[in-house]
């Protein structure tokens, strides 16, 4: 436990005066213990750091070549004088004959072409669009107990503890509920997943097909994520059924991969279109809350009733050069990590069934500590790669140091044993990156975040925004936060955006754009009437 006492930290929250019971007029107090997440940079394991130079050494391989090869030929001709040079081109030149020129020629061409062939196509997004549920669904978080108090699904104790979850949660009152969740009666069924499936699947692909004026029979590749709705025939197969797409469509549908599914869907979407050139590819994050709402008296599984709201995203990939002109982004790296080894982790966010046999989501109380670990292993992993110069020397330096001679100050006294270590360097996040998507889980998340990668109001302002306007909706949520960017006008040609998820399992992914253009405010979206209430909302 005494290695435990970092990750706590303790509130003192005042209950107000007590109507009834035997300290009924009198003010109460109880302290509330939080755990928080680790200083994860504090602790580097130097096998992510090897793990992320791998990476850059083996796709820049020819960025290292080619200026070698171009210092080397100069160095060569900078010795000739010009009429060295005119006389070894056309006097000795003559020595050559034609079988040996053409052999030289097909040798460079054959480079040429290998070079060209070998080298991954750039993939682009062309757009996305988010799903904007009716008014009709909005729900304030007083309507929300209200409307659970009505349903009779929850007793008082239960209601009580939503309603504190809620108060401090970041949650606004304008999300987004599916109208069975609150009505009498058993609303996890087959037929209303499919419903809520339907509708904000549908609705997010309309408008995207609609933005790109493509027709759902030009895309080759389709994945969909869901990490708790996996019905059969499959979400995939329901798009493909409702837009008539065509037979030799590669398809996919990922389930119980977990709020961080968004950028596994599109990992697996880049594959993809590696394998098969100049095609399209539409990937659909989304979760159906409908599904997995919980009525049972366990508080670990009433916390994602607090949290989760109805959201969908559907995006555009491409491979085809032509497509260059009119993207507006392009990806540039792709990050996974995935700590299902270690068992805290894999059962940080678990489903199961409680005491009376009401299937949910339990959320460990160790959740934040792991998700601290998932993050310190990703981001040390992604640095090489996106870094400035400067930054990784001095954040190598002080880490070799740290590893080398980070020992060397324990001694036998007592005095030495708890002197505290030199701080290493922590890498300034802010120089690769010019906006930040985050997934936004919790306002408790997002401000251990903040502080742990040391970033400004400004850079967490996208997820806070989408986190109060929309909720947690799950694996499209870092695309809510670049539609808040676009709508903001913020986004300009060669800026980078670093959308980094987690969830279940316990995994950690991020994915790195560059703008191709400046993007323009959109004249349709999610933040199109309410942009302009941020961030004083907040």
């Amino acid at each position: 436990m005494a290695g435990e006492h970092p990750l706590l930290s303790t509130e003192i929250v005042n209950r107000g005066v007590t109507p009834t019971g035997p300290d009924a007029g009198s003010p109460t107090f109880s302290v509330r213990v939080r755990r928080r997440l680790p200083d994860f940079l504090q602790s580097v394991n130097l096998k992510y750091v090897k793990l992320g130079y791998h990476y850059l050494i083996s796709h820049g391989v020819y960025v290292v070549l080619l200026p070698l090869l171009v210092v080397v030929f100069g160095a060569e001709v900078g010795n000739l004088g010009r009429e060295d040079l005119w006389r070894r081109v056309w006097e000795e030149g003559t020595d050559y004959d034609l079988a040996t020129l053409v052999a030289f020629f097909s040798a460079f061409v054959f480079t040429l072409c290998v070079y060209f062939m070998s080298r991954p196509r750039p993939v682009y997004l062309l757009d996305f669009a988010c799903y904007k549920p009716s008014d009709d669904l909005k729900v304030s978080n007083a309507e929300f107990i209200e409307q659970a108090r009505k349903s009779g699904k929850f007793d008082e104790a239960s209601l009580e503890f939503q309603s504190r979850i809620l108060k401090s949660s970041g949650i606004g009152d304008e999300t987004y509920l599916p109208k069975a969740v609150m009505a009498p009666g058993n609303c996890a069924t087959m037929k209303e997943g499919r419903a809520e499936a339907s509708e904000v699947m549908f609705g997010a692909l309309d408008e995207l097909f609609e933005k790109c004026r493509i027709r759902p029979k030009d895309v080759g590749v389709l994945v969909v994520n869901c990490s708790l709705f996996n019905p059969t025939p499959s979400l995939s197969a329901m798009i493909v059924n409702h837009y008539k797409m065509r037979g030799n469509i590669l398809s996919f549908n990922l389930g119980g991969m977990g709020c961080s599914a968004g950028v596994i869907a599109l990992d697996l979407a880049r594959d993809m279109l590696q394998a098969n050139p100049n095609n399209y590819a539409v990937v659909v994050s989304t979760e159906a809350v409908t599904f997995n709402w919980y009525t049972g008296r366990n508080r670990s599984m009433l916390i994602p009733n607090c949290f989760f709201r109805m959201g969908c995203s559907a995006v555009l990939l491409s491979n085809r050069r032509c497509d260059f002109f009119r993207a507006k982004y392009r990806l540039d790296h792709i990050v996974r990590t995935h700590k299902g080894s270690d068992e805290r982790s894999f059962r940080s966010v678990y489903q199961e069934e409680d005491e009376q046999r009401l299937k949910g989501l339990a959320i460990s109380r160790d959740l934040m500590e792991v998700g601290g670990h998932a993050l310190k292993a990703n981001i040390t992993t992604l640095g090489p790669l996106v870094l400035p110069v400067s930054e990784q020397l001095l954040f190598f330096a002080t880490l070799a140091w740290s590893h080398l001679f980070g020992n060397n100050n324990n001694t036998t006294t007592t005095k030495s044993k708890t002197k505290t270590p030199n701080k290493p360097y922590i890498p300034d996040y802010k120089r690769a990156f010019e906006h930040f998507c985050v997934h936004a889980a919790s306002k408790s998340v997002l401000d251990e975040l903040q502080k742990n990668l040391e970033l400004t109001d400004a850079n967490v302002e996208p997820s806070r925004a989408a986190l109060h306007r929309f909720g947690n909706t799950s694996s499209s949520s870092i695309w809510y936060e670049l539609a808040y960017l676009e709508a903001k006008g913020s986004v300009r040609a060669g800026d980078r955006v670093w959308q980094l998820a987690f969830g279940s399992g316990f995994k950690c992914n991020s994915a790195v754009w560059r703008a191709m253009r400046r993007v323009k405010r959109p004249a349709t979206g999610p933040w199109v009437d309410c942009v302009d209430r941020y961030p004083a909302q907040l």
